[in-house]
């Protein structure tokens, strides 16, 4: 029988832990009501079980239920955050400020809104990936709107300045969203003492189910406006229409819910694998450590490799892992990481990257073995390339 490579790209997705499936599966077919009929017994079960997600997603991060509103997914969260704030106060003001390292699912919907007059700054990064906070004051305008940064990159696993970021958004009243995919339930994350006003969440990237995300929304001190993206029913307080989607929603708070309980220990755990990792691989010379060295998320690690292919790289890695070279939603492009390049990388060499995303269900036994096969693959293609410069 044939062993499928070892799995480390949980920044693209988890898998589904088994506990979260078991709670989710009676909800396909026992308790299949629709949480908003609210006439008999069947609604009433899906409502009860919505509501416990809703507070169990509020209580990660210091909010109240009534501040989640569910969404398809991240991608979705981070769309109606961004145009609906711009929908809702464009009276107010039409500059949008946000981090060329972001996920596509801020950049396009800027992009987008640029095509409607409105102004973008779109901040750089320093060589580590953080962003310069003396940048983001001076790009503050009297029409600015809006602030987007992400807590968490999905490429190179940097942690942003949130709580600075957020104190000076509020000195100066402009909403702070942050896209937190990345970020919930690995890292504590708190919108009151963060002060962030919008913030996108998602199931799939903490060993939940795909299809279901959320978007918390500010409900005071200040009350977030927000225009609708999706119309028809009124559903999650008029602000996002559709039949909930009871069972995904029971998978996300029960994943969340795993994922808090188990913090501590597993950040200490991953973190002590991708210094694993990272010190077999940094033997060779020639490897590049993408991003703050200790200001990430515990199971990333991103390392550009000078003298190889990018492709041949991945291809002789794929035997043996599953791993990737950027944004899993880029991966059918062939262009260069947007990320890699923001750190001053040339094309070729941000290319030639891997990352590498060690999660819940990888042993150190399998991180020996990554090690020594990535090595043993950089090591063969050099000299592969040394011998057709030497033979030309």
């Amino acid at each position: 029988m044939s062993s499928r490579p070892i799995y480390l790209d949980c920044h693209a997705t988890t898998p589904v832990d088994e506990r979260v499936l078991a709670a989710m599966l009676p909800f396909f077919t026992e308790h299949f009501g629709n949480p908003s009929s609210i006439s008999h017994v069947y609604g009433w079960e899906a409502e009860a079980a919505v509501k416990q997600t809703r507070e169990i997603l509020a209580a990660a991060i210091n909010a109240t239920p009534e501040e989640i509103i569910f969404t398809s997914g991240a991608t979705e969260a981070n769309n109606l955050a961004i145009k609906g704030v711009a929908e809702a106060y464009f009276q107010k003001g039409q500059h949008i400020i946000t981090v060329v390292t972001e996920h596509s699912a801020v950049l396009d919907p800027c992009k987008y809104l640029k095509t409607l007059g409105f102004e973008m700054t779109f901040l750089s990064v320093q060589k580590d990936g953080l962003i310069d906070l003396t940048e983001l004051e001076k790009a503050f305008r009297p029409d600015t709107i809006l602030v987007s940064v992400m807590a968490a990159n999905n490429e190179i696993g940097v942690l942003q300045p949130l709580a600075e970021i957020g104190a000076m958004c509020r000195e100066r009243n402009v909403l702070f969203h942050s896209d937190a995919a990345q970020a919930i339930g690995k890292i504590p994350l708190d919108v009151q003492a963060l002060k962030i006003d919008l913030m996108s969440l998602t199931a799939h990237k903490v060993y939940g189910p795909k299809g279901i995300g959320a978007l918390y929304v500010r409900r005071r001190n200040p009350r977030v406006q927000l225009a609708p993206q999706q119309h028809g029913g009124g559903h999650e307080r008029g602000m996002r229409s559709g039949t909930l989607y009871t069972p995904q929603i029971v998978g996300f708070g029960k994943a969340v819910e795993i994922a808090l309980q188990e913090q501590a220990t597993e950040t200490e755990r991953l973190t002590q694998l991708r210094q694993r990792l990272w010190e077999q691989l940094s033997q060779l010379k020639g490897i590049h450590l993408n991003g703050h060295p200790t200001q990430r998320l515990p199971g990333n690690l991103n390392i550009s490799v000078e003298g190889v292919d990018g492709s041949a790289l991945l291809l002789g890695l794929q035997s043996v892992m599953a791993v990737s070279s950027g944004s899993a939603c880029s991966s059918a492009t062939t262009a260069p990481s947007h990320v890699l390049t923001a750190l001053g990388h040339s094309e070729a060499l941000a290319y030639a990257s891997i990352r590498f995303g060690i999660g819940r269900f990888n042993t150190a036994e399998e991180i020996d073995k990554v090690a020594q096969h990535t090595i043993a693959t950089i090591q063969s293609l050099r000299k592969q390339g040394s011998f057709a410069m030497h033979n030309r």
